[in-house]
């Protein structure tokens, strides 16, 4: 999927329906284990596969789609935790005649001054590696405002797919529009490297993050969230 594609984990390893991903240090979205089954794995399986993580030395952590309520059931009796409740919102972009977005430019690889603003943050040198880990096309943008970069975001593509990733905007630019400036030329880019859609993925909690994808045009077209080990949470 597009998600993995762009944003991808450091390995994968596959054990009957179970997919673990080692994420090292990136994030849930990297380190989550996923299940391909509609129906709840039986204990023995969930029980191999916390022990699968852990031997990983990663948090016991499942990632749940809106078809798996079994297995969101059988978490919870186990005493997992809701972590994390994510929106994933797209955008046709054959429909739409884009704004121009002033000041802004693609780069790969980031600037140095992107890292920073990245890193105040919270976006470390782990998730700038998965970045480097994407195959397909991709791409950093940067917004300049005042002579200086005020926000920057990653954005890469699976064929007709463009997937974009930890938007973030210095804490002086915000509320200023620079943030949006970065998505429209993204957008283009996108355009222009043959995709069809743009997509991101963030959590509910994001208020202001959401009413800007809203405002923008995104729609919600589908959810998930993570179950989390108390011992791990």
């Amino acid at each position: 999927m597009a998600l993995d594609a762009t944003w991808p984990a450091k390995t994968y390893q596959t054990e009957g329906l179970f997919t673990f991903r080692d994420g090292a240090g990136g994030g849930s979205r990297v380190s989550a284990a996923s299940w391909d089954g509609q129906d709840a794995p039986n204990e023995a399986t969930l029980f191999k596969a916390e022990a699968f993580m852990q031997a990983m030395e990663q948090p016991r952590l499942f990632i749940i789609r809106e078809s798996q309520a079994a297995l969101d059931a059988a978490l919870v009796v186990r005493g997992y935790q809701i972590k994390d409740p994510v929106w994933f919102y797209a955008m046709d972009l054959r429909e739409w005649d884009l704004p121009a977005a002033s000041e802004c430019f693609a780069l790969w690889p980031p600037l140095a001054s992107q890292a920073a603003i990245w890193a105040d943050g919270g976006i470390g040198p782990a998730r700038l590696e998965v970045m480097v880990r994407a195959r397909g096309p991709k791409t950093t943008v940067f917004a300049r405002q005042q002579d200086r970069i005020a926000a920057t975001g990653f954005i890469a593509c699976d064929g007709d797919i463009a997937m974009l990733h930890a938007l973030e905007t210095a804490q002086s630019a915000r509320r200023q529009g620079v943030g949006r400036r970065v998505m429209w030329h993204m957008a283009h880019w996108a355009q222009a490297e043959g995709a069809n859609w743009l997509t991101l993925v963030t959590t509910k909690a994001n208020q202001a993050a959401n009413g800007l994808y809203l405002s923008m045009g995104f729609e919600v077209v589908s959810a998930y969230h993570y179950r989390i080990h108390p011992e791990d949470a």
